[in-house]
């Protein structure tokens, strides 16, 4: 069933090489994140990365994405957070 569930919904990616390839960067300058300081750090970043790649598979320009959500982010509600996404972005820009 598993194997069969993106022929029903074709949101579904077929294959994972994009993921794979995006982290490959990442998976190869992992030590260069050790100058850090500290285990905490590395989350955050983490974070960034994944917004960082997201913005990029969208074709969201990252630059533009982060002005524009940055500014004005502590005046907003929690609520409000999950129209911040890249994808939410892109969506909206195509309007």
């Amino acid at each position: 069933m598993e194997l069969t569930r993106f022929l029903n919904r074709p949101v579904i990616e077929l294959s994972t090489n994009w993921a794979e390839n995006s982290m490959r960067p990442i998976a190869i300058g992992r030590r260069n994140c050790l100058h850090l300081g500290s285990k905490e750090a590395m989350p955050k970043i983490a974070a960034i990365f994944s917004i960082v790649e997201n913005c990029r598979k969208l074709g969201v320009p990252i630059r533009q994405y982060l002005a524009d959500v940055l500014s004005g982010l502590a005046d907003r509600s929690i609520q409000e957070l999950a129209g911040l996404t890249p994808t939410a972005y892109a969506a909206d820009v195509a309007k």
